[in-house]
């Protein structure tokens, strides 16, 4: 498809939007890539906000003012349409929006909404159309009270996540509606429709509300993951009437309807422009590194995170599974670790001279399985699993203070990405024989991490140098959308776009190594676990 992707950031990656723009023919997808990104530009619109949120007084409230939102879309637009950008040729819109953030729409907002005066920028005709003036966003951690509420009323955590994928999560939306609800009905009353940061920015384009996508939907405590509709305990576990102010969610790649004439008036967008569902932004960075069924993509930054594309999800008290955005019959899971870069880093400076080189020397110099010694390295309490500190166990299990350099540093990348395999496998994934890893993030840089990686899982490690794969796959998205409907899938869509490089491969007899390790990690983790409590 001849089309130019013009990829925006918008406020902390809270609203992403992707435009799609006939270009030259003959021209290729790499040229056109390099371009775009030469032209893409981040822009930021702070109200006295600390990182784009406030940080309420009690610490664990977290909230993002919704015109702030608004106001970078306004700045985003005029300056594309000062820089001379022909809107007139976007064919389709898609986007993606920071996951679990809320957005509650006042009674009378959606006449607001399908009228939007020309004249004016959006900021100041939606400035009194919401209920809640700060959206709760990810960060918050205030709604224990309501997801203890939320499992003892559905049957327990594990009959939670067989339902929606996850166990209660005091950022997930489901809970946070809850809390609004507890503290000011009169709030909750007042409040016409309740949209997700993906579903909202979509109806600011659409000049309508607009549906909730399977995929963020999955990230809400609300829908039942293998149905796709929403789960009517949950509902009323949280707030009466919520189903009222949720539409009905739709696939990621449904076509919502046409932009707004508020955007064919004031910027001169073809009155044909379609607008395709938006989704969550890790959702969004699946499209984006192109994976594929029984794929994994790991994020090797100052976190560590694993999406994975699987077809039969086996929802555990840990991680989390979605809806698929780019297949609507398989499931991504999701894995997050707080212990990443940052742990490896303060490896790095204390046993290696604080030079990658010198820690990829000692990796190098130590043999695959570390002569049976296994080490697990939480600095900060972990998400997964649940457990804190530094433990050092020899080959005959026994617990030891100590390893050499060179064991140390294997022993902290070993049992890093034993961990991995292991809860992945916990949440249903299973290799295959095309199965291959896309590694981002810093430590994709570095071979000899990459080996080890390679080896503990026994599939290849590619690359993939993507700056921002939740925009990108944004873009991919909006493309697809045009056509899903005929029974094309995102890969066929996509095929021309630069693929990913070769980094690693398992080493022969890897596999007959790590084996019987990752047996022997299991049970040394409930010990640590116990040790933890």
């Amino acid at each position: 498809m001849r089309t130019l992707l013009i990829l925006t950031r918008i406020c902390q990656n809270l609203a992403l939007f992707q435009y799609l723009r006939s270009c030259h023919k003959g021209e290729g997808t790499q040229p056109i890539l390099q371009r775009c990104w030469k032209r893409s530009r981040r822009f930021y619109f702070f109200l006295s906000t600390q990182g784009g949120v406030y940080i309420h007084e009690d610490r664990l409230s977290v909230s993002s003012p919704v015109l702030m939102w608004i106001k970078a879309l306004d700045l985003i637009l005029e300056k594309m349409k000062s820089a001379g950008f022909n809107f007139s040729t976007v064919k389709a819109l898609s986007g993606a929006g920071q996951q679990h953030g809320s957005v509650y729409w006042k009674e009378g907002a959606s006449s607001v909404l399908q009228n939007l005066s020309p004249v004016l920028p959006l900021h100041q005709s939606l400035k009194n159309c919401f209920s809640v003036s700060n959206s709760p966003v990810w960060m918050d951690s205030s709604t224990s009270a309501q997801c203890n509420s939320l499992e003892e009323k559905v049957g327990g955590a594990q009959k939670l996540a067989n339902i929606t994928g996850s166990r209660a999560y005091e950022r997930f939306t489901g809970n946070q509606i809850a809390k609004i609800y507890s503290r000011d009905p009169e709030v909750y009353s007042q409040t016409e429709k309740i949209s997700l940061v993906s579903s909202f920015a979509a109806s600011l384009f659409l000049g309508a509300y607009a549906p909730i996508d399977y995929s963020d939907g999955s990230g809400m405590n609300l829908l039942q993951i293998r149905e796709k509709v929403w789960n009517q305990v949950c509902l009323d576990a949280c707030a009466p009437q919520l189903g009222e102010k949720l539409d009905q969610p739709v696939p990621s790649s449904k076509i919502l309807g046409l932009i707004s004439p508020y955007y064919t008036e004031r910027f001169g967008f073809n009155p044909a422009c379609k607008i395709i569902a938006f989704t969550g932004d890790n959702p969004a960075s699946l499209a984006g590194m192109r994976l594929s069924e029984g794929d994994i993509a790991i994020s090797l930054g100052t976190s560590d995170t694993l999406f994975l594309w699987i077809k039969e999800p086996n929802p555990a008290l840990e991680g989390h599974v979605f809806c698929n955005p780019v297949d609507s019959q398989a499931f991504m899971a999701l894995l997050c670790y707080k212990n990443g870069s940052l742990m490896r880093e303060k490896i790095r400076d204390e046993l290696a001279l604080g030079s990658w080189e010198e820690f990829s020397k000692a990796l190098e110099s130590t043999a695959a399985g570390n002569g049976g010694k296994v080490g697990f390295y939480f600095d900060v309490r972990e998400i997964t699993p649940g457990a804190v500190g530094i433990h050092r166990f020899d080959a005959h299990n026994v617990e030891t203070p100590a390893f050499p350099k060179e064991v140390e540093i294997r022993a902290l990348i070993e049992g890093q990405f034993m961990a991995k395999r292991i809860h992945a496998e916990k949440l249903g994934y299973k290799i295959l024989p095309t199965t291959k890893i896309l590694a981002t993030g810093g430590a994709s840089h570095n071979k000899a991490i990459l080996q080890i990686l390679s080896d503990v899982f026994n599939v290849p490690v590619y690359i993939i140098d993507t700056a921002n794969s939740a925009c990108l796959g944004s873009a991919y998205r909006a493309i697809h959308g045009l056509v899903a409907e005929t029974g094309l899938s995102l890969t066929d869509v996509v095929k021309s776009a630069p693929g990913p490089r070769l980094a690693a491969t398992p080493a022969v007899g890897a596999s007959q190594i790590y084996q019987p390790l990752l047996k022997r990690y299991v049970e040394l983790e409930q010990k640590v676990l116990s040790k933890s409590k």
